[in-house]
C-alpha cells in the first residue's frame, strides 16, 4: 500500500507541475515580454479561468501526503517551515495580482499588481525547484552537530541560506549552489511551458515572439540540464545507481529528453498545442526521473546517524491506508468530471475571454 500511495501523491504533484506550471510560466512572460496592454490581456486570458482550480492540486497533494505519510509531513512542514511560509505569500500576491488589477483603471495600481502577479510568479517557480533541490540533496536529520544527534531522527529545521553556501555543509541552509541551480532550471522550464501554454490559447500578436523564446531559452535549458547531470555526482556519489538496477526506469529520462529536443522544433509546429505537449513531457519526465533517481527515499539523509527517510518507514498504517482507497476512488472520479466539464466549456482560443475587466 505504501507503494500505491507514493506514486499517487507523486502524480498529484507532477499533475500540480505542469498545469500550475504554466500559470507560473505565464506570469514570468507577463512580466518580461509583456509590453503592450492586449499582449498582457492575452496572458491573462490564457490562464484566467484555469488557475486558481490549478492551484487546488498541491493543496489535495498536501491532503494525501498528510494522510499516507504523516512522519513525511510533519518533518517536512517543520523543517521547510520559512521557504513554505515565503511560497504561501507568493501564492497569494500572485493571485491578488490577478483578481485586483482590474479593479481600478489607474497605470500605476495596474502596473502594481502586473509586477506582483510576475515576480511571484518567478519566485514560485524558483521556490519550487529550489525545493526538489532539497529532496535530492537531502537535509540533516535530526540536526546532527558535532557527531551527536540533537533532536529525533525525523525533526530538522533548514534557513534560507549558509555562510559557505554549500551543499556539504553540517548546518545546511535551503539555498546553496546546487539547489539555485535546479530553481534555475525551474525558471526556465516554466517560462518554456507558460510561453506553450499561451501559444496554445490565444491568437496573440507575442506568439511569433514567444516561438523564439521558447528556441533561445531551450538552448539555455539543455546546457544547464548537462551541468546539472555534471554534478550530481557531487551530491550523490553514484546518481544512477536505481537506473542501473532498475533499467525501466530510465523511460523516466527518456520522457524528459524526448520533451527536451522536441521544444527545438517549436517554429515549425503546425498545431499550436505541439509545443505545451513536448514541455509537459520534460516536466514529467525531469521529475519522475529526479524522483526515481532516489527511490525508495523520500528525503536524504545527509549524517551518517540518523537512517534516510523512506516511504516505507514514514508510511501511516496499512489499515489506514487500504480504507483511503475507497474515499480516494470517490474523489478522483468526482476530480476528472470537474477536469473534463472544465476544459470542455473553456476550450480553443481564449483571446475575447475578458478575465479581470471591470
Amino acid at each position: 500500500m505504501e507503494l500505491f500511495w507514493y506514486i499517487i501523491l507523486m502524480t498529484m504533484l507532477a499533475i500540480y507541475v505542469i498545469l500550475d506550471g504554466y500559470d507560473f510560466g505565464a506570469g514570468i512572460i507577463h512580466l518580461f515580454f509583456a509590453k503592450k496592454e492586449k499582449d498582457k490581456k492575452a496572458i491573462t486570458n490564457a490562464i484566467g479561468p484555469f488557475w486558481d482550480a490549478n492551484e487546488v492540486w498541491l493543496i489535495a497533494s498536501g491532503g494525501v501526503l498528510f494522510f499516507a505519510f504523516p512522519t513525511l509531513y510533519a518533518s517536512s512542514f517543520s523543517g521547510f517551515y520559512l521557504p513554505l511560509i515565503i511560497i504561501l505569500w507568493l501564492l497569494i500576491f500572485r493571485a491578488i495580482g490577478l483578481e485586483l488589477r482590474g479593479q481600478i483603471h489607474n497605470k500605476i495600481w495596474e502596473t502594481i499588481w502586473d509586477k506582483a502577479f510576475g515576480i511571484a510568479s518567478l519566485l514560485l517557480a524558483l521556490f519550487f525547484g529550489v525545493a526538489l533541490g532539497n529532496v535530492v540533496r537531502g537535509v540533516n536529520l535530526g540536526n546532527v552537530v558535532d557527531g551527536v544527534s540533537t533532536h529525533e531522527a525525523h525533526y530538522f529545521f533548514l534557513p534560507l541560506w549558509n555562510p559557505s553556501f554549500s551543499p556539504h555543509a553540517e548546518q545546511l541552509g535551503i539555498i546553496d549552489w546546487f539547489t539555485l541551480l535546479l530553481g534555475i532550471i525551474g525558471v526556465v522550464a516554466l517560462t518554456i511551458h507558460g510561453a506553450n501554454w499561451i501559444i496554445f490559447k490565444t491568437n496573440s500578436d507575442i506568439n511569433e515572439k514567444l516561438k523564439k523564446v521558447v528556441f533561445n531559452l531551450n538552448i539555455v535549458l539543455l546546457a544547464l540540464v548537462i551541468i546539472s547531470i555534471s554534478v550530481w555526482h557531487i551530491i550523490e556519489p553514484d546518481p544512477f545507481h536505481n537506473f542501473i538496477d532498475k533499467p525501466l526506469l530510465c523511460i523516466f529520462p527518456l520522457i524528459a529528453f524526448i520533451g527536451l529536443f522536441g521544444l527545438f522544433k517549436v517554429k515549425h509546429f503546425k498545431k499550436h498545442g505541439m509545443g505545451f505537449v513536448f514541455s509537459t513531457l520534460f516536466l514529467f519526465g525531469g521529475l519522475t526521473s529526479t524522483v526515481a533517481s532516489i527511490f525508495p527515499k523520500v528525503l536524504p539523509s545527509t549524517n551518517n546517524i540518523n537512517p534516510d527517510l523512506t516511504l516505507y518507514n514514514v508510511a501511516a498504517d496499512e489499515y489506514g491506508l487500504s480504507v483511503g482507497v475507497h474515499w480516494f476512488a470517490i474523489a478522483a472520479v468526482l476530480v476528472a468530471i470537474y477536469m473534463v466539464i472544465q476544459y470542455k466549456v473553456f476550450k480553443g482560443k481564449m483571446d475575447d475571454v475578458g478575465y479581470g475587466e471591470h
